[in-house]
């Protein structure tokens, strides 16, 4: 006996074969021992039918169990009916406060189809702006707050991914395709990999069928198993749709550091960075290598680990070539620029720091490592170009400069000084060129209308919702 039957839907066939047969309750019951009232709460999907009892019904009624339990509603009728009924179970709905309506055969199609359609509206209206750009800084500030707090790190998650890893066997180093695969199974779901995923998602998931859709190639730095992961963890730590853009960010964090938890564990990785430690040669590429991820992914989950683990502070940021910023956190009083709403994000970073330094080196896609003496101290870091399709970005990981002791690539020459925020640094122009052609141009900005309207609407920001369900239609069936 399937344990994920519809059981609304499963009714809705019994009630649907049953009908076409000219058999009343009563008839079917005599046929199957059982009482009419006993076989009507299965009609309203209010008990869950025995094999025992799926057998006798399928035989009486002259169709296979298979076809009995079909996914699929036998009628546009009985769509409609099971439409109306999920909706009146949406907490949106119940706050209209209306009594629960019972939806008997005298009710004509083109009623339910007026209250499925009231009911997809008021969805959508529910489905307001997910937040302003402002909220949204908001939202980024103080999440980065709560990170800065607890280092970076995120105990319960830590401990989830480890029972996940423990469940397929996991001994060390870097996962194999099929112990990601045994995870996805033991958590109960099937991988389906297809070329026409909608453009506005990563991935899909039919949370009915339990399928998870994703396509063979990398979006920028996410490989497919990182993706994939990713898309996991939202199940695997009890996410539910997000209530707002605050939600949003918090559950995308988590589940990113779930998938980074997996693809390096804190049961190897923790060894494996302190031993290098004692070695005075930590290193971000190391990190990658050893566990075949992104360059992104190695720095990012080296500042989950690093103060709990190593007594270290850091910093991490990912900006474009521009040094607009896009990724940031720290724990060692690095001072990011930030608006008026203390968000990082958007902001362009000193041209001295080594995220902008590493654009201008002979060969930007080697490692590239330098000091940079700031306001409030010297920061030493490791900087990288990781490609992407799109544009290329730069990651960096930085410490104090008592704390590059530990890490290969101290011993560079590389230096720099930055005195931002102040303008006598890289916020205005050195006087020499402003003499030479302030008021003698007139540069054609890029338009950024982002920063000038509301995020996109829905309860997953920028997903087109129509593309998405067209696409699970598609596959339905397969």
């Amino acid at each position: 006996m399937p344990g994920d039957l519809d059981l609304v839907t499963f009714g809705q066939r019994l009630r649907h074969l049953r009908r076409s047969r000219k058999m009343t309750l009563a008839d079917l019951g005599e046929r199957v021992g059982r009482a009419p009232s006993q076989l009507s709460l299965l009609e309203n999907g209010k008990r869950e039918p025995k094999l025992s009892l799926l057998t006798s019904l399928a035989q009486a009624l002259g169709v296979s169990v298979e076809e009995l339990l079909s996914r699929q509603p036998p009628s546009r009728r009985a769509q409609l009916e099971i439409a109306v009924e999920e909706a009146q179970r949406d907490p949106v709905y119940q706050t209209l406060n209306l009594p629960h309506l019972k939806v008997g055969k005298r009710v004509p199609n083109d009623v339910l189809e007026h209250i499925v359609g009231l009911y997809d509206e008021l969805k959508r209206r529910n489905n307001k702006p997910t937040a302003t750009p402002e909220e949204a800084r908001l939202a980024n500030a103080d999440l980065r707050r709560q990170m800065r707090e607890r280092g970076n790190y995120f105990e319960a998650i830590e401990k989830t991914a480890q029972e996940t890893l423990d469940a397929v066997g996991y001994s060390g180093g870097a996962l194999s395709q099929g112990q990601i695969l045994s995870i996805v199974t033991h958590h109960g779901f099937t991988l389906r990999y297809v070329q026409d995923l909608p453009r506005s998602v990563r991935s899909v998931t039919d949370t009915r069928n339990r399928r998870l859709y994703l396509k063979r190639e990398s979006l920028g730095m996410h490989s497919p198993r990182t993706i994939l992961l990713q898309t996991l963890g939202h199940f695997v730590l009890g996410h539910s749709q997000p209530r707002d853009f605050a939600d949003f960010l918090r559950q995308r964090v988590e589940a990113n550091y779930f998938a980074a938890a997996v693809l390096i564990p804190e049961s190897t990785a923790v060894p494996y960075l302190q031993e290098a430690k004692q070695a005075r040669d930590l290193s971000v590429e190391d990190l990658r290598d050893v566990y075949s991820v992104s360059y992104e992914m190695a720095a990012h989950r080296f500042t989950n680990l690093a103060n709990r683990h190593l007594d270290l502070v850091c910093h991490f940021i990912r900006n474009d070539e521009t040094g607009i910023i896009y990724k940031a956190y720290e724990n060692d009083g690095l001072i990011f620029p930030t608006d008026d709403t203390g968000a990082i994000e958007g902001q362009r970073m000193c041209r001295y720091w080594s995220g902008r330094q590493v654009f201008a080196s002979p060969d930007r896609y080697s490692i590239y490592y330098q000091y940079t003496d700031k306001p409030n101290g010297t920061h030493w870091c490791v900087a990288h170009v990781d490609p992407s399709r799109e544009r290329n970005f730069a990651i960096t990981l930085g410490v104090p400069y008592k704390e590059s002791r530990w890490f290969r690539g101290r011993e560079t020459t590389n230096r720099t000084q930055s005195n931002c925020p102040t303008g006598e640094c890289c916020v205005r122009p050195p006087s020499e060129l402003a003499s030479r052609w302030e008021g003698n141009v007139w540069p054609s900005a890029r338009a950024h209308s982002h920063v000038l309207s509301a995020l996109p609407s829905g309860t997953f920001p920028g997903v087109d919702e129509t593309d998405v369900y067209t696409f699970l239609e598609r596959h339905a069936a397969e």
